[in-house]
Protein backbone atom coordinates (compact mmCIF):
# COMPACT_ATOMS: atom_id res chain seq x y z
CA UNK A 1 0.00 0.00 0.00
CA UNK A 2 2.69 2.36 0.80
CA UNK A 3 4.43 2.02 -2.35
CA UNK A 4 0.82 2.61 -3.96
CA UNK A 5 0.16 5.43 -2.01
CA UNK A 6 3.43 6.79 -3.23
CA UNK A 7 2.23 7.44 -6.26
CA UNK A 8 -0.37 10.08 -5.66
CA UNK A 9 2.25 12.43 -3.33
CA UNK A 10 3.52 14.84 -5.32
CA UNK A 11 6.87 16.63 -4.16
CA UNK A 12 7.12 20.19 -3.81
CA UNK A 13 9.08 21.88 -6.94
CA UNK A 14 9.23 24.84 -6.40
CA UNK A 15 10.50 27.55 -3.63
CA UNK A 16 8.81 27.86 -0.48
CA UNK A 17 8.25 31.62 -0.06
CA UNK A 18 6.92 31.72 -3.76
CA UNK A 19 4.89 28.05 -3.20
CA UNK A 20 3.35 30.15 0.09
CA UNK A 21 2.21 32.91 -2.24
CA UNK A 22 0.74 31.02 -4.81
CA UNK A 23 -0.89 28.72 -2.21
CA UNK A 24 -2.96 32.02 -0.83
CA UNK A 25 -4.25 32.20 -4.33
CA UNK A 26 -5.31 28.80 -4.38
CA UNK A 27 -7.09 29.05 -1.33
CA UNK A 28 -8.99 31.73 -2.12
CA UNK A 29 -10.00 30.24 -5.32
CA UNK A 30 -11.07 27.17 -3.54
CA UNK A 31 -13.02 29.15 -0.75
CA UNK A 32 -14.94 31.00 -3.54
CA UNK A 33 -15.37 27.37 -4.99
CA UNK A 34 -16.52 25.88 -1.77
CA UNK A 35 -18.87 29.13 -0.92
CA UNK A 36 -20.88 28.88 -4.35
CA UNK A 37 -21.30 24.60 -4.06
CA UNK A 38 -22.24 25.19 -0.58
CA UNK A 39 -24.88 27.85 -1.33
CA UNK A 40 -26.13 25.62 -3.94
CA UNK A 41 -25.70 27.90 -6.58
CA UNK A 42 -24.15 24.83 -8.96
CA UNK A 43 -25.21 26.57 -12.32
CA UNK A 44 -22.38 29.35 -11.16
CA UNK A 45 -19.44 25.95 -10.81
CA UNK A 46 -18.62 25.96 -14.29
CA UNK A 47 -17.43 29.54 -14.29
CA UNK A 48 -14.36 28.32 -11.98
CA UNK A 49 -13.08 26.05 -15.30
CA UNK A 50 -11.40 26.96 -18.74
CA UNK A 51 -13.40 25.80 -21.21
CA UNK A 52 -11.81 22.91 -21.97
CA UNK A 53 -11.38 21.96 -18.82
CA UNK A 54 -11.70 18.33 -17.26
CA UNK A 55 -13.22 17.75 -14.09
CA UNK A 56 -13.13 13.59 -12.89
CA UNK A 57 -14.27 12.17 -9.39
CA UNK A 58 -11.75 8.86 -9.26
CA UNK A 59 -11.41 6.12 -6.56
CA UNK A 60 -7.99 6.27 -4.74
CA UNK A 61 -7.86 2.33 -5.69
CA UNK A 62 -7.79 3.28 -9.60
CA UNK A 63 -5.85 6.13 -9.25
CA UNK A 64 -2.92 4.46 -7.25
CA UNK A 65 -3.20 1.55 -9.87
CA UNK A 66 -3.01 4.20 -12.91
CA UNK A 67 -6.29 4.13 -14.07
CA UNK A 68 -8.20 7.42 -13.87
CA UNK A 69 -11.38 6.03 -14.76
CA UNK A 70 -14.08 8.77 -13.68
CA UNK A 71 -17.06 7.77 -11.56
CA UNK A 72 -18.04 11.38 -13.02
CA UNK A 73 -16.02 12.61 -15.81
CA UNK A 74 -16.48 15.99 -17.76
CA UNK A 75 -14.21 17.22 -20.26
CA UNK A 76 -14.80 21.00 -21.03
CA UNK A 77 -17.38 23.73 -19.31
CA UNK A 78 -20.22 22.64 -21.75
CA UNK A 79 -20.33 19.31 -20.29
CA UNK A 80 -20.15 20.84 -16.80
CA UNK A 81 -22.65 23.44 -17.71
CA UNK A 82 -24.99 20.09 -19.04
CA UNK A 83 -24.51 18.23 -15.88
CA UNK A 84 -25.09 21.66 -13.49
CA UNK A 85 -28.41 22.72 -15.39
CA UNK A 86 -29.82 18.73 -15.13
CA UNK A 87 -28.37 18.93 -11.26
CA UNK A 88 -30.11 22.06 -10.52
CA UNK A 89 -33.61 21.87 -13.04
CA UNK A 90 -34.47 18.07 -12.24
CA UNK A 91 -34.27 17.74 -8.53
CA UNK A 92 -35.00 13.99 -7.96
CA UNK A 93 -33.39 13.43 -4.60
CA UNK A 94 -33.74 14.16 -1.33
CA UNK A 95 -33.94 18.20 -0.18
CA UNK A 96 -30.29 18.66 1.44
CA UNK A 97 -27.17 21.10 2.46
CA UNK A 98 -23.54 20.57 2.00
CA UNK A 99 -20.76 21.92 3.22
CA UNK A 100 -16.94 21.68 1.96
CA UNK A 101 -14.20 21.66 4.15
CA UNK A 102 -10.46 22.19 2.67
CA UNK A 103 -7.19 22.14 4.17
CA UNK A 104 -3.32 21.06 3.87
CA UNK A 105 -3.50 22.66 0.60
CA UNK A 106 0.11 22.60 -1.09
CA UNK A 107 0.87 24.10 -4.34
CA UNK A 108 3.82 21.90 -5.46
CA UNK A 109 4.74 23.43 -9.15
CA UNK A 110 4.50 26.27 -11.37
CA UNK A 111 5.11 25.90 -14.84
CA UNK A 112 6.87 28.44 -17.45
CA UNK A 113 3.52 28.80 -18.77
CA UNK A 114 2.39 30.05 -15.07
CA UNK A 115 0.04 27.39 -14.41
CA UNK A 116 0.45 25.94 -11.05
CA UNK A 117 0.15 22.43 -9.74
CA UNK A 118 -1.87 22.33 -6.29
CA UNK A 119 -3.56 19.92 -4.16
CA UNK A 120 -5.63 19.88 -0.90
CA UNK A 121 -7.36 17.28 1.00
CA UNK A 122 -11.45 17.74 1.49
CA UNK A 123 -14.03 16.70 3.01
CA UNK A 124 -17.81 17.03 2.05
CA UNK A 125 -20.83 16.69 4.77
CA UNK A 126 -23.89 16.44 3.72
CA UNK A 127 -27.40 17.05 5.86
CA UNK A 128 -30.62 16.03 4.79
CA UNK A 129 -32.73 18.05 5.41
CA UNK A 130 -34.62 15.74 8.00
CA UNK A 131 -31.45 13.99 9.12
CA UNK A 132 -28.01 14.09 10.87
CA UNK A 133 -25.36 15.59 9.25
CA UNK A 134 -22.52 12.87 7.25
CA UNK A 135 -19.75 12.53 5.97
CA UNK A 136 -20.27 12.10 2.24
CA UNK A 137 -16.66 12.19 0.67
CA UNK A 138 -13.14 12.44 2.05
CA UNK A 139 -10.24 12.70 -0.56
CA UNK A 140 -7.83 15.33 -2.29
CA UNK A 141 -8.24 17.41 -4.81
CA UNK A 142 -5.14 17.22 -7.31
CA UNK A 143 -5.27 20.50 -9.55
CA UNK A 144 -3.98 22.54 -12.55
CA UNK A 145 -4.73 26.22 -12.22
CA UNK A 146 -4.41 28.53 -15.33
CA UNK A 147 -4.27 32.56 -14.93
CA UNK A 148 -6.96 33.91 -17.21
CA UNK A 149 -8.52 37.54 -16.79
CA UNK A 150 -6.39 38.67 -13.87
CA UNK A 151 -7.58 35.45 -12.00
CA UNK A 152 -7.35 31.26 -11.79
CA UNK A 153 -9.07 28.77 -13.19
CA UNK A 154 -9.14 25.03 -12.98
CA UNK A 155 -7.61 23.18 -15.91
CA UNK A 156 -7.94 20.18 -14.66
CA UNK A 157 -9.29 19.41 -11.24
CA UNK A 158 -8.77 15.24 -10.34
CA UNK A 159 -10.55 14.91 -6.61
CA UNK A 160 -9.73 11.10 -5.83
CA UNK A 161 -11.87 9.83 -3.02
CA UNK A 162 -10.60 7.33 -0.07
CA UNK A 163 -13.27 4.49 0.53
CA UNK A 164 -14.22 2.05 -1.98
CA UNK A 165 -17.84 2.29 -0.89
CA UNK A 166 -19.68 5.40 -1.84
CA UNK A 167 -23.16 7.18 -1.30
CA UNK A 168 -25.37 6.33 -4.56
CA UNK A 169 -26.48 10.08 -4.50
CA UNK A 170 -23.50 11.68 -5.28
CA UNK A 171 -24.72 14.10 -6.87
CA UNK A 172 -23.28 17.78 -6.38
CA UNK A 173 -19.97 18.41 -7.80
CA UNK A 174 -17.32 18.21 -5.24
Amino acid sequence: MTELASILFRPRRIAIARAMTLTREVEAFNAEYCAVLDAALVEQWPDFFTEDAIYRITARENAELGMPVGLVYAHGRDMMIDRAIAISRTQMFAPRYNLHVLGNTRVTDEAPDGSIAAQANFVLLQTLVEGPSTIHMAGTFYDRFVRQDDGLLLKERQAIYDTTIIANDLVYPL
